[in-house]
């Protein structure tokens, strides 16, 4: 592959296989999903470059997409990409204040947006903004008063050539993005991808693991997220696979169990919650955990040999995914778990945040080709990756072909190579604290690197140290916590204090069938502060965290089944907690954690 840009990537698949089917969406009118080819793909992309160059725009404008996953985001990505203007993906889940400070930021002139009732939330926040000369909105109708028009009016509209100019093809050192951070300290941050640095991350992930035109990925993580972008989205592209994309979170079992992906691009977080909802099922059947827990202690042992063999025999390592357990074990155990997943996953992919290890373990004992890896949005973003010869889930594999990794100070990951950024936009200052004078991104992360593989240690600012000098990652704690399906969202708070402390979000329905059993009412607020209650929290706590140190251990919690939100501003559209303003919202609470045993006055 040698394509620069990511029109090019485009143009060469279609000419490739016209006929082959690219994407694939539920339509909701008729209850189907509708199936997209190739030459599909170029139609609709030509009417919507067509209708974005009727604007008039300079070469570089940004274009703003507030639009979920679907054949429409395509549409408008690839429209704007081939025009040379550049696209904003932004997080469909957030809140309007966040979403207008990006509009301003990146100073957008054109807003495709999946609602016009959206677009009236959002509104009054965007008077300000004189850049933006254009709203589109999904649909048909409205009223196209002022700059905000339907979609299908803004296309029937446009008229003239939808042929791409030669003096409109973006180069690869153009812009093919400005990717906002999630912001879990402070204001999100642009991060500028050119062409080249997203174009030789597809490559360098093909070469790592070899994706197939028979592939059928399932697009769930939001397009806003880089890791999507370039592994769900655009690497399909480059590969020929096809892409079906999931109706909602919220109706992803059924998803997966229609479509029966064959690669999965996910955060832990999905990973972990099928893990706990296989956990929940056994609660009150022995025989069956009995069983369970028999099949991963097999299924691990024969994991573990055949990746010991690889250094001898690549064969061994691949027989593994064909012999996976003893043939009552698969039938009883294995292949239920893989069904939860569709059945046919050749690979399962992670990144974003850190997966404990049990569920690691227990998903590759049971034959789902789980594969950690690692990146960063200013990496464009996968740095280092697991491959299915040579997976080793204690870390996040080896850094992609082209891309360096060492170890800088304060044991920071330090990677350079053709996918980091140009940098921040309208943020030199913090570029250059980002991207030193010698190419070496500081991703902020602590890690080692063993035999050429990466372990990642947490994060250096989420180093917390108490009162007694003990460091602690916290990270680490709260991931070791949310595998327990008690747990819907938690952080843990400790810094200069004489221990640590949790505050967690229960899982509602769990907290409703545990009340009961510990002489509750669930419906009282209350309960949640009761001396059972607690104990109880605690006492799950410290079995999740068994495998750490006893100091690593929280010995204060508070309870509630109110979830964090975006809305709220406690949480990122990524699903990360922000700090700050968590610890800013509940300081008070803290406070009473520590009555009586604080240092700090």
């Amino acid at each position: 592959m040698t394509e620069g840009t990511l029109p090019e990537l485009l143009r060469r698949r279609i000419a490739l296989a016209p006929a082959a089917e690219a994407y694939r969406q539920f339509d909701q009118p008729s209850g189907r999903w509708v199936r997209y080819s190739w030459a599909d793909v170029d139609r609709h992309v030509a009417e919507y470059r067509r209708a974005l160059r009727a604007e008039g725009l300079p070469a570089g404008a940004r274009i703003a997409i507030l639009v979920p996953n679907s054949v429409e985001h395509v549409w408008m990505d690839q429209a704007a990409l081939a025009l040379g203007f550049v696209p904003v993906p932004m997080h469909v889940i957030d809140n309007p204040e966040s979403l207008s400070y990006v509009l301003a930021d990146s100073g957008a002139s054109v807003l495709f947006i999946d609602s016009a009732a959206r677009w009236g939330t959002l509104e009054p926040l965007a008077k300000a903004l004189t850049e933006l000369r254009r709203v589109i909105y999904l649909g048909t109708s409205g009223d196209g008063a002022g700059r905000a028009r339907p979609l299908a009016e803004w296309l029937a509209a446009a008229t003239g050539s939808d042929r791409v100019r030669e003096e409109g093809v973006p180069g690869a050192d153009a812009l093919a993005a400005i990717v906002y951070t999630s912001g879990t300290t402070g204001r999100p941050k642009g991060v500028m991808l050119s062409h080249r640095n997203v174009v030789s991350n597809v490559q360098a992930i093909l070469a790592a693991i070899p994706v197939l035109e028979t592939d059928v990925f399932l697009s769930f993580l939001p397009l806003s997220h880089t890791l999507e972008r370039t592994a769900g989205y655009y690497l399909p592209i480059a590969a020929g696979a096809c892409v079906a994309f999931a109706r909602s979170v919220s109706r992803l079992m059924d998803d997966i169990g229609t479509v029966r992906p064959t690669v999965l691009v996910s955060v832990p977080r999905i990973y972990e919650r099928v893990y706990a909802a296989i956990h929940a099922s056994m609660e009150h059947h022995p025989i069956s955990r009995v069983l369970f827990a028999l099949a991963v202690r097999r299924g691990w042992a024969r994991f573990a040999r055949a990746r010991s063999a690889r250094a001898r025999s690549a064969r061994a390592w691949a027989s593994y995914s064909l012999r996976r357990l003893e043939p009552p074990l698969d039938r009883w155990v294995g292949e239920r778990v893989r069904g939860r997943f569709g059945g046919r996953l050749r690979a399962a992919v992670t990144g974003g945040a850190p997966l404990v290890p049990e569920v690691a373990r227990t998903l590759l004992a049971l034959g789902i080709p789980l594969l950690q890896g690692y990146g960063l949005t200013e990496s464009a973003p996968v740095v280092a990756c697991n491959t299915l010869v040579d997976n080793h889930p204690e870390t996040v594999g080896r850094p992609l072909p082209g891309v360096e990794a060492r170890i800088g100070e304060r044991d920071e990951l330090l990677v350079r190579g053709p996918s980091v950024m140009v940098g921040y936009w309208g943020r030199a200052r913090e570029t250059a604290e980002t991207v030193d004078a010698d190419g070496w991104l500081h991703t902020g992360d602590q890690a080692q690197i063993l035999e050429g593989r990466i372990i990642i240690r947490g994060r250096i600012k989420d180093i917390l140290v108490t009162s007694t000098g003990e460091k602690i990652a916290a990270v680490d704690l709260e991931t070791a916590m949310l595998a327990d399906p008690a747990f819907d969202q938690v952080m843990v708070v400790g810094e200069g204090r004489p221990y640590l402390a949790a505050l967690c979000v229960l899982n509602r329905g769990h907290w409703e069938r545990q009340a009961g059993s510990l002489g509750l009412d669930a419906r009282d607020p209350a309960s949640l502060r009761s001396p059972a209650a607690l104990q109880w929290a605690l006492a799950r706590i410290a079995d999740a965290v068994r495998g750490l140190p006893a100091y690593a251990r929280p010995r204060a919690v508070w309870l509630t089944t109110e979830p964090w939100t975006v809305d709220a501003g406690l949480i990122t559209p990524t699903l990360k907690p922000k700090r700050p303003a968590l610890q800013s919202r509940f300081a008070a609470v803290i406070a009473e954690l520590y009555r009586g045993h604080d240092l700090l006055g």
